[in-house]
């Protein structure tokens, strides 16, 4: 068996023993054969044992699975968009938080706060909708602005226009946190994240949109290849880079903005997983976007976890422990690029 196969092997059990951890710990313990029998139950009818309340069958099915699930989904879709966006944009920090599409997406969850229109059923649906619309909206902003200002469209000039919409709707997020004292806390807590008692729900929407995309990533997975070493070979090796750019970053900003829109901003998921994957499995998309997926869904669900269990019965935002982990490791990425110039 090959050294790749057997590393993907070991990444697909890794995430789903990270499942069924995150599932099981919390106040309550659910052990890992509870579990497959609360699931048994659900998918196949299989009676309970006596030894299951039905108290924990609804606490897995309703609270927790979905949570962990959710967790997963979104770690994958932000792992697999950083790993595209480095890889098109041909800069190890570059991330579709950085191109503005989490600021975007954040701006309009904020506006459907303040304009009192996030309760209720159709709260639960306008509110995802409109931010996954304007974090997509600010993705062909800034090509837009990008390409005015320079028509080949390079990878810094995406990078700079990406740095200024985020400071830029951050700052109107900010604003309308101040004149909206009563949705403040809410609209802070959407900045750093949360899966808490999101539902099923966001499960349904992210999970096919995560695997579709991936699968249209894998089939771009040449394309990108060839234009990691420079768009001039790109080029000269018959890959439309201006196309594939535009196409593949408005597809990133379509899987990054449908995360955001359902658990708020989380940030540095789609730095740290692109370069660990890299470093385990080499440069190949083939290889590494599934990969990416993999890792960035078990690192999320760990995170997770920590943020619920580490000063129970407090929890901890999402973002603040991705941020923890994900600072320094940007430093280090940033210092080491450095040293190897």
């Amino acid at each position: 068996m090959k050294r790749t196969s057997v590393k993907m092997i070991l990444l697909v059990c890794a995430a789903i023993i990270s499942v069924i951890f995150g599932v099981g710990v919390g106040s309550v313990y659910i052990s890992p054969g509870d579990i497959f029998a609360i699931l048994a139950n659900h998918l196949f009818g299989v009676p309970l044992p006596e030894t299951v309340s039905a108290v924990h069958s609804s606490m897995v099915m309703d609270l927790r699975l979905p949570r962990v699930l959710l967790a997963f989904c979104t770690g994958g879709a932000l792992a697999v968009s950083g790993t595209v966006m480095q890889s098109v944009l041909k800069n190890p920090l570059a991330s579709s938080y950085g191109l503005g599409v989490s600021a975007g997406a954040g701006l309009g969850a904020s506006l459907v706060m303040v304009a009192g229109l996030s309760g209720g059923i159709l709260g639960a649906f306008l509110l995802p909708a409109v931010s996954l619309s304007f974090g997509v909206a600010t993705v062909f902003i800034v090509i837009g602005i990008s390409s005015r200002i320079d028509r080949g469209l390079s990878n810094v000039t995406i990078i700079l226009m990406g740095m200024i919409a985020s400071l830029f709707f951050t700052a109107i997020m900010d604003m309308l946190a101040t004149s909206s004292p009563e949705n403040a806390q809410r609209i802070n807590l959407w900045t750093l994240g949360s899966f808490s008692m999101r539902g099923w729900i966001g499960v349904r929407v992210l999970f096919p949109v995560t695997v579709l995309s991936l699968l249209v990533f894998l089939r771009y997975s040449t394309e990108m290849d060839i234009m990691t070493f420079g768009e001039e070979q790109a080029q000269a090796l018959g890959v439309d880079v201006k196309k594939s750019k535009r196409f593949l970053t408005a597809l990133v900003a379509v899987l990054t903005g449908t995360a955001v829109a359902f658990v708020g901003i989380i940030g540095f998921v789609d730095l740290i997983a692109p370069h660990v994957v890299r470093r385990f499995f080499g440069s190949s998309h083939r290889k590494v976007l599934p990969a990416a997926a993999l890792f960035g869904g078990t690192f999320l669900v760990l995170c997770d976890l920590a943020a619920r269990t580490l000063i129970p019965p407090r929890e901890i935002p999402i973002g603040s422990i991705t941020a923890l982990l994900g600072a320094p490791f940007f430093v280090y990425i940033f210092f080491s690029g450095r040293k190897g110039r």
